[in-house]
């Protein structure tokens, strides 16, 4: 790139060469914008570049930094271990997000990844604002922030889901806000952070703009002939939302409210992203962030990417339809930050949770290797295993992929655990549909350092993992027919966008390989600022010179 050099000489001084448009003259950025989109797979990046326009993606990729290879290393590939390994660099072996629900062997039930019953929502008096990142077990970039700056610098979490909000923020932080749906419709916290909500996020909320965005129904953005990069709008791998028996646009989101959980309706649309950026511009406004030198930081993540690509999959025109304009989101997020803040005032990153998966019930009529996962049969023949071995040690819990085993009994009648483990894993190596089956022993033990066992390996966690980790083939999900979903580690669930922007960074690229927890120590080391407690990552080398 050409710089533009200016030399300054002051009296006394020595000339000192600054850059235009790159690293500012001195001291932090006014503003760190850390932003996640849910479910957004690197190749989208590519594939609706064409269409985007010049102020929003294409811009972070013109004028700033993309890690190109940049990929999960751990595995599952969910919302909230994604959103807390970006923000603390590194994995749920550490920072403890092991899922968005697992099984708690104490309480013998699941556990919400951001629940928090002690609590009561500020602003709501609704289950959904039992909430705090009491679960969260390492520091974020925003908490190091505040101990760097002593607690002189704000910072703030929100997105329409809650764990998006929350876990980003971090522990320290001065707020996190997520957006209750159903009959409220409105922006809420929790009093881990607050007592009551500031004058202007109930003002905002006053102002009811769900109701304006919804009244608008969901039209293609562009002419038809812009979306050749999807599938037909009717087809049968899509899910419609209530009250409708095709898929098909336009939408009338007004008269689809009542069976569609009402406010609700807005996050499974482009408007719930709209909205966050709405809300996003008067949080910087109103909490004054970015106005003075101690840095601060806003953590954004666009939820309903998540929720459309869920309901109608990555091949959907419903999907493309949203991120092109959630392009425009960004631009109009990104122009404002350039004439409040200034332009090398901020540092801005945009990275994504987890991909998604192709959906089987399509590529399967391509005759691609796919398939649907269930485990009811799984489960009954590991039983029946330890039946016919006549052990009567049984399978007490299956999620994530996971054998949690009756450890009351096993320790009564004195049984191995290393024997059930085995016992189990070669019952699941014979299911198919199945890759690998890695075992508890084999975890502590700290065998698996490489490919796909590495990544199993980063994601499990001693305390809460499981006995017994089910790995699927590549293409098979569990899940409906119609749309798709996430957590394998797989190339379509761990390959994401790494954009960064602004403050420090060098447009350019890199094709070098980069995980997820990379991200967090680029950050600060680009702001001079610790890294997170628990951070496992290293900053990338490109950007960071």
């Amino acid at each position: 790139m050409k710089w533009m050099l200016f030399v300054v000489c002051l009296a006394g001084l020595s000339c000192r060469v600054i850059p235009q448009g790159g690293i500012p003259a001195s001291g932090p950025p006014r503003l760190i914008v850390g932003i996640t989109v849910d479910q957004m797979r690197y190749d989208f990046l590519e594939k609706y570049q064409a269409d985007f326009g010049d102020g929003g993606f294409r811009r972070l990729m013109r004028e700033g930094f993309s890690a190109r290879n940049l990929h999960y290393n751990y595995l599952p590939t969910y919302t909230g271990p994604g959103h807390a390994s970006i923000f603390t660099g590194t994995t749920p072996a550490n920072h403890g997000i092991v899922a968005n629900d697992w099984y708690d062997r104490r309480t013998e039930g699941l556990v919400y990844c951001a629940a928090d019953l002690r609590v009561t929502g500020v602003g709501t008096a609704a289950a959904e604002g039992q909430r705090s990142p009491v679960h969260l077990r390492s520091s974020t970039l925003g908490d190091e922030l505040k101990l760097f700056f002593n607690e002189r610098s704000k910072v703030v979490g929100i997105a329409m889901k809650d764990r998006g909000g929350i876990l980003p923020a971090g522990r320290t932080a001065d707020a996190a806000y997520w957006f209750i749906g159903g009959q409220e419709g409105r922006w809420v916290s929790s009093p881990w952070y607050m007592s009551s909500l500031p004058g202007w996020v109930s003002q905002f909320n006053d102002r009811k703009l769900p109701d304006a965005c919804l009244r608008q129904g969901w039209t293609l953005l562009r002419d038809e002939s812009v979306y050749g990069e999807s599938m037909a709008d009717n087809n049968p791998h899509e899910a419609p939302f209530k009250g409708l028996t095709r898929p098909v646009f336009p939408y009338a989101l007004d008269s689809l409210r009542a069976l569609n959980l009402n406010y609700d309706l807005i996050k499974a649309t482009p408007w719930g992203n709209t909205h966050t950026v709405d809300f996003a511009m008067a949080c910087i406004e109103n909490e004054g962030l970015g106005r003075d030198a101690d840095t601060d930081m806003l953590c954004v993540s666009f939820s309903s990417t998540d929720y459309i690509g869920h309901q109608f999959g990555v091949h959907s025109r419903e999907l493309q339809d949203c991120y092109l304009r959630l392009d425009l989101e960004l631009a109009r997020l990104i122009n404002y930050l350039d004439s409040t803040i200034g332009r090398d005032q901020y540092l801005l990153f945009l990275s994504s949770d987890h991909g998604g998966a192709p959906t089987p019930s399509y590529t399967m009529k391509q005759q691609a290797a796919a398939g649907y996962w269930t485990t009811d049969s799984l489960v009954l023949a590991v039983n029946r295993r330890f039946e016919a071995l006549d052990y009567a040690v049984r399978v007490k819990n299956y999620s994530n992929d996971q054998f949690f085993f009756d450890a009351d009994t096993m320790l009564h009648y004195g049984y191995s655990h290393a024997f059930a483990e085995e016992e189990a894993a070669r019952v699941a190596r014979g299911f198919t549909g199945v890759h690998s089956v890695y075992t508890r022993s084999d975890m502590e033990r700290g065998l698996t350092r490489e490919g796909i066992a590495a990544r199993v390996q980063a994601g499990f966690n001693q305390q809460m993992s499981g006995d017994v980790i089910v790995v699927t083939q590549p293409g098979w999900i569990k899940y409906a027919m119609q749309g798709t979903t996430h957590g394998s580690p797989w190339v379509y669930d761990t390959h994401v966008p790494a954009l960064f922007f602004g403050y420090g960074v060098t447009p350019g690229e890199t094709t070098a390989p980069y995980s997820i927890t990379d991200i967090a120590p680029t950050i600060s080391h680009l702001c001079r600022v610790p890294v997170p407690n628990a951070c496992t990552g290293k900053p990338i080398a490109e950007i960071a010179r």
